[in-house]
């Protein structure tokens, strides 16, 4: 016997040790397409939910530069407004992602929320003489704040804001590095806060760190790439510009001599109108490619689009002198893209095939299903192939192993394969030719 399992429940489990439901809640950013500000607020939804941490209310702050400034505020803003949260929270069948959309709405709204309070606060971070909350970031300390009216340390403007007696300071840290803080309280039920709270919420905090500082990581990387992409592009243009620019200038000075011969002149104007297409192909390339986005991925029927292709005037001139091999399956399933970048993805294949097959090769296109989720649209050659360094740069832009190639058509696929959530597989070895499989999101017609 054989039993399955779910990596996620979908029900909020309200008799599950409270260990569990935090670190289910919290998985859920694991599995969903959540921003660092959502992450965040799951953070914020496992600390505050009544079968987790519990605490009543929790509140962000995030380090700008030497600041620490208040960015969201989760929980209610009175004992009635407590109630009915919590009612709406205890419906049965309730799962997380549905408790993470209402938080969402409830720190999004534009009337006089615990947020919009919270926004105005503004802390120095990195000062001997800070008080709390910046206290416990500046010291990197976890602290527990007790008769918080008559303790010192405490800033007079957070205490009129928070409003409670006692609050739990918990720093977000990554590295040694401070990246924010997180300040939590029982201001609704006034439960005291207890050792076994602190470490749960010590957790969050580690696990809240490590989101900050894994999203600012990844941003800095993406910065690097499109500096390197930059530079590299910088190098390209100057690259394939060059010749035909020099070309054009060259052959107008000739123009420009006296007595040119007639037949010399048309010779000079054909070469420049030649140089001036290239450069326009050129640029159509370049501006093609670095479309700032593509459109939205959609279903629909592939059929009408690979027929529009293959019975192209540009196909089918090309395709003379190879054998053309189409095997579909007979309904095929609907997938997901943008159609029209699905038919450049064609084109841009075929392309590739017909430039490195010989005349008298093959080229196979076929289509079919994988599974029930997906759809494979396959293109094989019995051209040349790749070799396997070649193989590990095909999708950097402006590697090309053609010589008046651009490098710039398996790059543009993989942008559209990876908008509409596909993959690309290659496979191939020098001498035997290629196969690409691009391999879609596919669903039955409706």
């Amino acid at each position: 016997m054989i039993e399955k399992y779910d990596f996620l429940g979908s029900d909020f489990e309200r008799d599950a040790p409270r260990e569990m439901v935090l670190l289910s809640i919290i998985s859920q950013s694991f599995f969903q397409p959540f921003s660092l500000e959502d992450n965040l607020l799951v953070i914020l939804t496992a600390l505050t939910s009544g079968s987790g941490v519990g605490f009543n209310r929790a509140m962000l702050f995030l380090k700008q530069g030497d600041r620490l400034k208040g960015e969201m505020w989760l929980g209610p803003r009175s004992a009635e407004e407590a109630g009915f949260i919590w009612e709406v929270l205890s419906t049965p069948g309730i799962g997380y992602i549905e408790i993470i959309e209402h938080n969402r709405a409830l720190v999004s709204k534009n009337e006089d929320t615990l947020s919009s309070r919270l926004k105005g606060l503004v802390f120095a971070a990195d000062e001997e003489t800070a008080l709390i909350p910046a206290y416990a970031a500046c010291r990197k300390e976890i602290l527990l704040v007790r008769e918080a009216a008559s303790e010192p340390l405490v800033d007079k403007r957070f205490l009129d804001v928070i409003q409670v007696d006692e609050f739990l300071c918990i720093p977000l840290l990554a590295r040694d590095e401070v990246l924010g803080e997180i300040v939590l309280d029982n201001a609704i039920t006034r439960t005291p806060i207890t050792p076994a709270d602190i470490k749960l919420a010590g957790l969050c905090g580690l696990i809240a760190g490590n989101y900050i500082y894994s999203t600012t990581l990844h941003r800095k990387l993406l910065d690097m790439e499109k500096m390197a992409a930059m530079g590299e592009m910088a190098m390209f243009v100057t690259h394939q510009l060059r010749n035909p620019i020099v070309a054009v200038g060259g052959f107008t000075d000739q123009l420009l001599k006296p007595d040119v011969p007639e037949e010399k002149k048309r010779r000079n104007l054909t070469i420049i109108r030649d140089e001036v297409r290239r450069l326009e192909d050129i640029i159509y390339q370049m501006g093609h490619f670095l479309k700032v986005s593509l459109k939205e991925p959609v279903y629909f029927d592939p059929g009408p689009v690979l027929a529009g292709v293959f019975d192209s005037p540009e196909v089918q001139t090309k395709s003379q002198g190879y054998a053309l091999n189409v095997k579909l399956e007979t309904c095929l399933p609907q997938i997901l893209c943008d159609p029209i970048s699905f038919g450049e993805v064609v084109r841009n294949l075929l392309d590739n095939a017909f430039d490195a097959t010989i005349a008298g090769g093959a080229i196979t296109i076929r289509g079919y299903r994988k599974n029930r989720s997906g759809f494979v649209l396959s293109v094989r050659d019995t051209g040349r192939g790749i070799s396997n360094p070649d193989k590990d740069q095909l999708f950097r832009p402006f590697f090309t192993t053609k010589e008046k190639g651009m490098g710039l058509g398996l790059p543009f696929i993989k942008r559209v394969m990876d908008t509409c959530g596909g993959k690309i597989e290659v496979l191939s070895r020098v001498g035997k030719g290629a196969l690409f499989k691009l391999i879609f999101v596919c669903r039955e017609k409706e």
